[in-house]
C-alpha cells in the first residue's frame, strides 16, 4: 500500500511539474507582419482586457471582440462594452453561451467566417492558452496567435494547473467536437 501511494505522489507531482512547463511557460506567439483580423479577449481575469486594449493601441487589429462578463465580475469590461464606443477600431461585445471557453470559440468562429479574417489575436491567462488554442482551432480556420496575461495572483495559477490538466482531458476525450 505504501509503495502504491509513493507511486502516486511522485505521478501526481510529474504530472504538476510537467503542467508547470506546459501551462505557466508558455511563450506567446509572434504578432503577424499584417494586421490581424481582430483580438478576441476571453472572459475570466480581469488582467485579460489589459492586454487586449495594449494590442489594440499597437494597431493589432481593426477590430475587437470582448467576451462579456457581469459588471461584477470584471466592471472594466462592462464599461467598454456597455459605455461610449471607441473610435479607434471597431469594438464586439458578447456573452458566449454556453458561458464557456468552446462556446467563445464558437461565435468568434462565426464572426470570423462572417468578416472573413484571416487572423485572430486571442488574449487569455497563460495557463490557459494551449487548450484555448485546441478548442479555437477547432472552429476556425483564421490563424490563430495566442497571447497571454501572467499578471494572475500565484494562487490561481496554482490551482490553474491541476484544474486546466482535467479541462484539456475532458476536450480531448469527451467533447472533441467544436
Amino acid at each position: 500500500m505504501r509503495r502504491l501511494l509513493s507511486l502516486i505522489v511522485v505521478g501526481a507531482i510529474v504530472l504538476y511539474g510537467l503542467g508547470v512547463w506546459l501551462f505557466l511557460l508558455r511563450q506567446d506567439d509572434s504578432l503577424p507582419n499584417r494586421i490581424a483580423g481582430a483580438v478576441v479577449v476571453l472572459a475570466g481575469s480581469r488582467a485579460r482586457l489589459a492586454v487586449a486594449l495594449d494590442l489594440m493601441d499597437g494597431n493589432a487589429a481593426g477590430t475587437l471582440v470582448v467576451s462579456e462578463e457581469s459588471e461584477a465580475n470584471d466592471p472594466a469590461r462592462y464599461q467598454l462594452c456597455h459605455g461610449a464606443k471607441p473610435t479607434a477600431y471597431k469594438l464586439i461585445c458578447r456573452r458566449a453561451d454556453p458561458y464557456s471557453t468552446r462556446g467563445e470559440a464558437r461565435f468568434v468562429s462565426q464572426l470570423a467566417a462572417v468578416n472573413r479574417w484571416p487572423s485572430l489575436i486571442v488574449v487569455s491567462s497563460r495557463y490557459h492558452l494551449l487548450r484555448a488554442r485546441e478548442l479555437f482551432a477547432r472552429c476556425t480556420r483564421a490563424r490563430l496567435i495566442m497571447r497571454g496575461t501572467d499578471a494572475d495572483a500565484w494562487w490561481s495559477k496554482a490551482i490553474a494547473v491541476p484544474l486546466e490538466w482535467v479541462k484539456l482531458a475532458r476536450a480531448e476525450i469527451f467533447a472533441r467536437g467544436c
